[in-house]
């Protein structure tokens, strides 16, 4: 397909987006939040059902996304457009691109903050802020940590002078160069660590707790957990996995790239799993300790470990290159757009879009001190960055980007660009049409309160709805595809 820009800079080759893809999937979601909600959620049954949304929902959707982008050979929001217009569908549609673009901005607009935390909390192992501590102290040094605007302050500003410097650079020799170190740093270190959890006495019973399956164990509000990290691990919907995908190589597999960055973000997932719950349980920890597991078990537990700190500093080194790998792919949708549609030059999109980034983001970091009053609704600057994006951007958009590619556009474009065989494509067309949409209307469901799923016994009509449902579907798909188009 033809564009109406200049020649868009491409990665290396396919392991340079598999790795810039990865680092985007695996950020804090894997490392912080997925061993934590495993914790509450029972373990080995929560992490089957998980791998099972990976591949029904999340491969499906993150092909689509690396598609539309291969194919538009621009930002979210021009490639959408030239997507779209080639397969003569409604512009409407384009808003998809505004939107994705936003969401990504949005989010790092407060995960800045929460990077932060990661940086900051480096800088307490390396300085051995945390020696002596008990686990009141833990809570009393969390707590202070934020509500010193300064000290908050200049942490989430580094995150973003950080990432505005690696984006700046471009493609090639800003991203693809530091994620090529920066990931398998990160496997490196993990790896460490699960070797010493396997002498720390807690590495069978993470083991166990892992891998051992108890459909007991698992509530409806777990699956529905699982559903819903599995379809936000990979980065869905917020602008990234689009831009990254219209860095790639024409002659590279989309399905084959696509099934190894997800491999690559559920063993990173798992690995971190393997990493944590043995300290946890070695120093008799619970692990449904919730979102203080890291910032707060962690480095109490590292306290009673020998040669603790220098795997606590290894441990939030890696946490911190996490969450910049991610960082860097949120804001990229936006510094791309700028330089591809507006003819800025990267350097300047780059530290243009920061200084906005930076603005917001203080706004967010003072809602844990001096803003904690400044509501709207019961809810401060950084709860709303959270909300809009998490509850209604990525599901809107994962949803529309499902319906556009199931139902409105060609299939011949889909086809020529996926790049599988018919039974193949007609796998992935099914996925996109019924079991993503279905999915995400679960998460949308559950999210905004409109209704409680319950599992368990219901599987047999849920099942029989997704019957229902595909016939339904293909029987309207003509009439619905023409409505859609407008």
């Amino acid at each position: 397909m033809t564009t109406d820009t200049q020649p868009r800079a491409q990665w290396l080759g396919r392991w340079g987006f598999v790795l810039a893809a990865t680092g985007s999937a695996v950020g804090l979601g894997n490392i912080w939040k997925f061993p934590y909600i495993t914790g509450e959620y029972g373990g080995g049954a929560f992490v089957l059902v998980y791998l099972a949304c990976i591949l029904a929902v999340g491969i499906p959707v993150m092909m689509t996304e690396i598609a539309f982008g291969r194919r538009g050979r621009g930002s979210p929001v021009d490639a959408l457009r030239r997507v779209v217009k080639e397969s003569g569908s409604g512009s409407a549609w384009s808003l998809l691109g505004w939107l994705a673009m936003l969401c990504g901005f949005m989010i790092l607009c407060f995960y800045a903050v929460v990077a932060g935390w990661s940086f900051s909390y480096l800088w307490k192992m390396l300085t051995g802020a945390f020696a002596g501590a008990t686990g009141d102290d833990m809570v009393g040094i969390f707590v202070a940590n934020n509500e010193n605007p300064l000290n908050l302050g200049f942490w989430s500003t580094l995150v973003v002078v950080a990432t505005m410097l690696i984006v700046g650079k471009g493609v090639q020799a800003g991203i693809e160069r530091c994620v090529t170190w920066m990931m398998p740093g990160m496997v490196v270190m993990l790896a460490i660590l699960i070797a010493y959890g396997a002498f720390s006495g807690g590495f069978g019973e993470a083991w166990r707790f892992l891998f051992s399956f108890n459909a007991g164990s698992l509530s409806s509000e777990g699956m529905l957990a699982a559903l819903g990290h599995a379809f936000f691990t990979l980065s869905l919907a917020s602008g990234a996995i689009l831009t990254y995908g219209s860095y790639l190589p024409a002659r590279a597999s989309i399905a084959r790239t696509t099934l190894s960055v997800a491999a690559a973000d559920t063993v990173v997932a798992l690995m971190a799993g393997l990493a944590i719950f043995p300290i946890i349980f070695a120093n008799g920890m619970s692990p449904g300790e919730g979102p203080g597991l890291i910032f707060m078990s962690l480095p109490l537990a590292f306290q009673a470990m020998p040669l603790g700190t220098l795997f606590g500093i290894l441990f939030f080194m890696m946490l911190s290159m996490a969450a910049l790998t991610s960082s860097i792919s949120m804001v990229e949708a936006t510094v791309s757009w700028l330089s591809d549609s507006k003819g800025v030059s990267r350097r300047t999109a780059a530290w243009g879009t920061g200084i906005v980034l930076w603005l917001i983001s203080t706004l967010a970091m003072l809602s844990f001190n001096v803003g904690a009053d400044w509501t709207l609704v019961g809810r401060t600057v950084f709860d709303w960055l959270d909300y809009l994006t998490a509850r209604w951007m990525m599901p809107l958009g994962g949803l529309g980007v499902a319906l556009l590619a199931g139902f409105v556009l060609k299939s011949e474009p889909m086809r020529e660009e996926l790049g599988v065989p018919p039974g193949w494509y007609a796998l992935w067309l099914f996925a996109v049409r019924y079991l993503a949409p279905l999915g995400i209307l679960v998460i949308f469901a559950d999210a905004l309160g409109i209704a409680r799923i319950e599992f368990g016994l219901h599987w047999p009509w849920l099942l029989g709805a997704l019957v229902l449902i595909t016939l339904v579907g293909e029987l309207a798909s003509p009439r619905l595809r023409r409505a859609l188009m407008g």
